[in-house]
């Protein structure tokens, strides 16, 4: 098998994007129209109202982005026909049939029109609710694939997961598709049908007991946290999604599919620019917390390797792993992350963490420098359980416990810091899996495809599509690019 020219792919081509306001989806499209300005049309779905509100994200939440910097300096005083002829906006949400979208005549005209699907939407809380986890992760790749195999001209679908679909799975993690119904743990068989029917029923008795919607929330959440450990996976998130991906997989037929799962996903590491970022993060959160002086300690292991991957080279792996597929390529998963090839482990995360706010500490609104130590490093949950317990829990009782009048004065103060210390807590408990994670995640099809790019590409086009985790000097790109871009985008 010959790759040939990567672009040509994308020539003419009418492409439709679910969940085009994230991340991963706007570096897709801003990556095609910069190299392949002769694609014909992106269909852009997005959860709005109307075609009114559909347009305010396209310019809002897509074009104004910095991230397409390039092509508006490009394209100039151009550039706004160059959107509205290449770029169209449509309210919809998979979460429903036929994509949410109700106009008919804009439903035939995409099955008509469409080369691609690529299904970038998702809710990727950790503890989401789990009648929403489900209707998006899940059903919601079952109504993806559905329009996609009435689409007249459809040469593939892309579907977008994580590696963490694993679990807490540990030594070589390979790149295959889950069995339908098969559990991470114990013998009970997976039923979806069942487990939609399960959310629906809790949703009913919460709402029948006349709960405030916060506590219906709540209880929602932890039943979909009790659902996924009951079958062997530690969240909400890569519980859900390991069903949508056994739905797409069970339902697909004769319809093409690429599925792609990256891992903790990080910032651009060369295109359109080093370091774009939007959003918090895995690792993220805990960067900022810690530069701007609200962490002091961490959890993790020795052993722990934080499978990082700067986002711009999981699309160079998506664009190949289209490119060989549309060759008649057999495989179908594409884990795109580093572990296997160049890893990183946390304590290089939190040198580079510490230099880099000791050298450019952060600003508080009222100018006061933040100076950050070094911090605590517990390689285990119950170390970090019994710091948290001594150095705040028990002085907390004591405290409430104390003079009335003394707690009278404090209550509220107390309350604030018992509501942070149950959310760090909440919060420690669903990072740990991805904390203390020892998995090497193999990416032995994603380095097939390296292989071909190199040798059956045309040579100006290599150098566009890289995705190699070997090429990435860390401790260069943390600290060049990823924290100064979290602090520019996202800290700000």
């Amino acid at each position: 098998m010959e790759f040939g020219s990567i672009i040509q792919l994308f020539e003419n081509k009418t492409i439709l994007i679910t969940g085009a306001t994230g991340y991963l989806a706007k570096i897709f499209v801003e990556k095609i129209l910069r190299v392949q300005p002769n694609v014909k049309k992106f269909y852009l779905l997005v959860r709005a109202s109307d075609a009114e509100s559909a347009a305010e994200r396209l310019q809002d939440e897509i074009i104004g982005k910095e991230l397409f910097r390039v092509i508006k300096e490009k394209y100039a005083e151009n550039i706004n026909s160059f959107v509205s002829e290449k770029m169209s906006p449509i309210p919809g949400d998979i979460s429903y049939e036929h994509l949410g979208i109700e106009d008919s005549i804009l439903r035939e005209k995409l099955w008509e029109q469409v080369d691609f699907v690529l299904n970038f939407a998702a809710t990727t809380n950790f503890d989401e609710r789990y009648e929403i986890a489900l209707g998006i992760n899940t059903m919601g790749a079952v109504n993806v694939v559905n329009f996609a195999k009435r689409c007249q001209k459809i040469q593939m679908l892309v579907h977008v997961s994580t590696a963490y679909v694993c679990g807490e799975d540990s030594g070589t993690i390979l790149e295959k598709p889950f069995s339908m119904g098969k559990a991470k743990k114990g013998t009970e068989k997976i039923v979806i049908e069942t487990e939609t029917k399960l959310a629906q029923e809790k949703l009913d008795q919460l709402h029948s007991e006349d709960v405030s919607e916060k506590a219906i929330s709540a209880a929602m959440k932890d039943f979909g946290l009790e659902r996924a450990r009951t079958f062997g996976w530690p969240n909400t998130y890569v519980f859900t999604k390991a069903m949508g991906e056994m739905l797409l997989v069970h339902l697909k037929e004769t319809l093409p599919v690429v599925i792609i799962r990256p891992t903790m996903v990080s910032s651009t590491y060369k295109e359109p620019f080093p370091g774009w970022i939007e959003g918090i993060k895995t690792i993220d959160s805990v960067i900022a917390g810690y530069g701007k002086g609200k962490i002091t300690c961490f959890l993790s292991s020795p052993q722990s390797t934080l499978d990082v991957i700067p986002s711009d080279m999981v699309i160079n792996g998506i664009i190949l792993a289209m490119v060989a597929r549309s060759k008649k390529c057999s495989e179908i998963i594409y884990q795109i992350g580093s572990s296997s090839r160049n890893p990183v482990r946390f304590s290089n995360f939190h040198d580079y963490a510490f230099r880099y706010f000791s050298a450019n500490p952060w600003i508080n609104k009222d100018g006061s420098q933040v100076r950050i130590g070094k911090g605590i490093l517990f390689n285990s949950l119950p170390s970090f359980h019994m710091y948290m317990t001594i150095r705040y829990l028990l002085p907390l009782k004591a405290l409430q416990v104390a003079n009335t009048v003394v707690l009278k004065k404090y209550e509220e103060m107390y309350r604030n810091l018992d509501r942070k210390l149950k959310l760090v807590m909440r919060l420690i408990e669903l990072y740990t899996p991805y904390l203390l994670f020892e998995g090497i995640f193999d990416d032995t099809n994603s380095e097939k495809l390296r292989k071909l790019a190199r040798e059956t590409c045309p040579s100006d086009e290599i150098d566009m599509f890289k995705f190699d985790p070997t090429e990435i000097n860390w401790e260069d790109y943390i600290m060049s690019a990823h924290i100064p871009g979290l602090v520019k985008y996202v800290m700000k």
